[in-house]
């Protein structure tokens, strides 16, 4: 389900593996710079270091490429990682830098001659050292953009993904309101013209926001409910409760 994201991902039982195991092809992990290392968590308080970037998400990820030709049975399928940085945006993406080398082959690539993309697309979250990251000739990350970024000229293969908080009045009760399903679309439209994806936090993770925005074609569906995404996007019968909670 390559529209599927595991929003705050680290919170899950088994983080990675069970997005990976409902067919999530996107998933975040949000880092803090501890004593020169990358450690996965949601606040500076609850950082410990029983889950690392490297150990809970780049080593596994690689590991699953290496035995399997890929993330999925199907070679050709993606994986979205978004490094959502808490802080210390320049520090973190020197760290962060060190730790991708290694994997560069199974990473999409920017270079000076265009994009390589591989079994993984790293995307950079949060605190974006968007002036460094942008100042390296060849790199194995990318950023993630904003609305804005639709407008001002910027290259989309250094802002190849637009996420944005929810810009709607509406928060999934009724039917969404007919000039707001024209904006959602144009702004679809208009990242899909410039070869971007767009992803939206902080609306309504529900069942009709899900369709919403699958109906007028967003590329990637934030959710902290996988299994109840999962089962919409497989086509399954709806649930009997509905889930009404916010993505934060």
């Amino acid at each position: 389900m390559p529209n599927a994201h595991s929003h705050n991902d680290y919170l899950r039982p088994r983080p990675l593996l069970d997005a990976l195991d409902q067919g999530f092809c996107g998933v975040e992990a949000d880092v803090f710079l501890v004593d020169g290392d990358l450690l996965v968590a949601h606040n500076r308080g609850d950082v410990t270091t029983n889950l690392t970037f490297r150990g809970g998400y780049l080593e596994p990820i690689a590991r699953k490429v290496r035995e399997h030709s890929g993330i999925f049975a199907r070679p050709d399928t993606r994986l979205l990682l978004l490094v959502d940085v808490k802080e210390d945006g320049e520090k973190v993406y020197e760290v962060l830098r060190k730790q991708l080398a290694p994997h560069a082959a199974i990473l999409t690539r920017y270079g000076p001659s265009g994009v390589v993309t591989g079994a993984v697309t790293v995307v950079i979250s949060g605190d974006r050292a968007v002036d460094r990251i942008a100042g390296d000739t060849e790199r194995l990350c990318a950023v993630d953009g904003r609305l804005e970024q639709l407008t001002d000229g910027s290259s989309a293969s250094l802002y190849p993904l637009m996420s944005d908080s929810w810009p709607f009045r509406w928060r999934g009760k009724g039917a969404m309101p007919a000039d707001e399903v024209t904006r959602l679309r144009g702004i679809v439209a208009k990242a899909h013209e410039q070869g971007r994806r767009v992803r939206f936090w902080g609306g309504p993770d529900e069942l009709s926001a899900w369709k919403v925005q699958k109906e007028a074609g967003v590329d990637i569906i934030n959710t902290d409910h996988l299994r109840e995404l999962g089962a919409f996007l497989r086509g399954e019968p709806e649930p009997r409760k509905k889930v009404v909670e916010d993505s934060q």
